[in-house]
């Protein structure tokens, strides 16, 4: 049989086009060791993990005529040199240059005959440190059969890679022939998966939405009530820019501490306090009921299962939550109060977040989270919420490439077709790393933002009730 792309990850090649390419990214950033790590040791490095993600050699082939979902099909071209391409800045490299070169990398689509995927090693960077840049198609990424790139080639020691011997010999292409008779095979067996793939393939706006209440039923409820109009809500170009923010996990702790909530209640009432002062400064008259509606994608567990469940290599069960951010409420303490019952009113639904045990995973599962949590966003109609934020705890212990020890990780997040930004959230070692993706028109003014969510986390620290 073949192995045929599911519904919704068909769903995410349908809809992509030159401004909204559906993939998601990472930032990581690397301390060079003594021994050095070069791009020679990074082609080394992912090379000796490729045997653990078989999707990463394989691309996708579409059903003459569209009789059926596209198949993955091993790419008997492989080319690893392809996908792990050197790059370098002009020395002593910026923060703000590699940023740059992050949103020109991050705007530009994946080549569809290839493997979903690409990483870039940058070179040139100050105070003696490399870049990984890594881009995957949500696709790709299920959390279970595959994980992000990202988490694989990372471990909790510093040691280099085992010898690996590489013994993948790629499966032979099917014919057209083929690809049509098993095609006709299943419409016999279900007819209505042909005209379903049609309507999908001519993007038929009533087939995404009514697959997005079979997908994420959790927000069901609420796909009939669009979400508020604003600034963020536009029809976004094909350029990006991309800034960082970066905290200290134990100020969200203290103000946790102080206030009540979790940790993840205080970073999304931080970025609601930026969101407030970034849309007074774009001269909005904000009401006191005035909201941002985010999509909050988060790792849960069934109560009455988790017990008993032996996790895969994450486990791919994500629950996107929609919470209306209350930018109009000026209070600081009084907009954290106001996430924080949100959240528990979606959390006491029986199922927990699945933090504590996403933290036994090895590698780093954060990768992978944000890469889940974009798929949860991509299969759900845009009007229905402004922006996407998603938040992944990382362990609290130095993790390596290699030799090289992971200094900072930043998440790229996918823009959909009319929202002008998205957050990714990544704590790892006693910091939270902040990754603000905006259209390069709508949202030029993404590093001001950045600014405002440190400014949003003091105003919380200095708080009381």
């Amino acid at each position: 049989m073949p192995d045929r792309l599911s519904a919704l990850d068909a769903s995410f090649l349908y809809v992509e086009d030159q401004t909204t390419p559906m993939h998601v990214g990472g930032v990581a950033i690397f301390e060079r060791p003594s021994s050095g790590f070069t791009y020679e040791q990074v082609l080394d490095l992912v090379a000796a993990r490729l045997a653990f993600l078989p999707r990463y050699r394989q691309r996708v082939l579409a059903v003459p005529g569209h009789l059926a979902r596209p198949v993955w099909v091993d790419d008997v071209d492989f080319d690893l040199n392809y996908h792990v391409r050197r790059s370098a800045l002009p020395q002593p490299g910026s923060d703000d240059q590699l940023f740059d070169l992050v949103a020109r990398l991050m705007s530009r689509r994946l080549a569809p005959e290839r493997p979903l995927w690409e990483a870039y090693f940058v070179e040139g960077m100050a105070g003696d440190r490399v870049a990984m840049v890594t881009k995957t198609h949500q696709s790709v990424v299920d959390g279970v059969g595959t994980i992000d790139l990202g988490q694989l080639i990372l471990d909790e020691t510093p040691e280099p890679p085992e010898p690996f011997e590489d013994r993948w010999v790629p499966r032979r292409e099917p014919s057209r022939t083929q690809l049509v008779l098993d095609a006709m095979s299943e419409t016999v067996q279900r007819p209505g998966e042909l005209i379903e793939n049609v309507r999908a393939v001519a993007g038929d706006a009533a087939t995404t939405v009514s697959k997005a209440v079979e997908t994420l039923s959790g927000v069901a409820a609420t796909i009939t009530r669009p979400a508020p109009p604003g600034p963020l809500n536009v029809r976004v170009s094909g350029g990006r820019v991309f800034s960082v923010v970066r905290t200290r996990l134990e100020d969200f702790r203290k103000i946790r501490a102080d206030h009540g909530g979790t940790v993840n209640d205080v970073i999304l009432a931080a970025i609601t306090g930026a969101l407030r002062e970034w849309l007074l400064s774009r001269g909005e008259n904000l009401t006191p009921t005035e909201t941002v509606r985010a999509l909050v994608p988060m790792a849960v567990t069934d109560a009455e299962t988790a017990e008993f469940a032996t996790p895969a290599l994450v486990g791919n069960e994500v629950a996107a939550y929609l919470i209306d951010l209350p930018v109009g409420e000026p209070s600081a303490v009084l907009r954290l109060q106001h996430i924080g019952h949100a959240m528990a009113e979606h959390l006491n639904s029986g199922r927990s977040v699945a933090a504590r045990g996403l933290l036994k995973v090895s590698g780093f599962a954060p990768a992978t989270l944000h890469s889940l949590g974009a798929r949860a966003g991509g299969s759900l109609s845009g009007r229905i919420f402004n922006l996407m934020i998603t938040n992944s705890p990382g362990p609290q212990v130095p993790v390596y490439a290699g030799e090289a020890r992971l200094v900072e990780m930043f998440p790229v997040m996918p823009l959909m077709r009319t929202q002008a930004l998205a957050i990714g959230v990544t704590s790892y070692h006693g910091g939270v790393y902040f990754g603000l993706n905006g259209d390069r028109k709508a949202a030029f003014d993404v590093g001001l933002l950045g600014g405002m969510i440190e400014e949003a986390l003091e105003e919380l620290k200095g708080a009381h009730w």
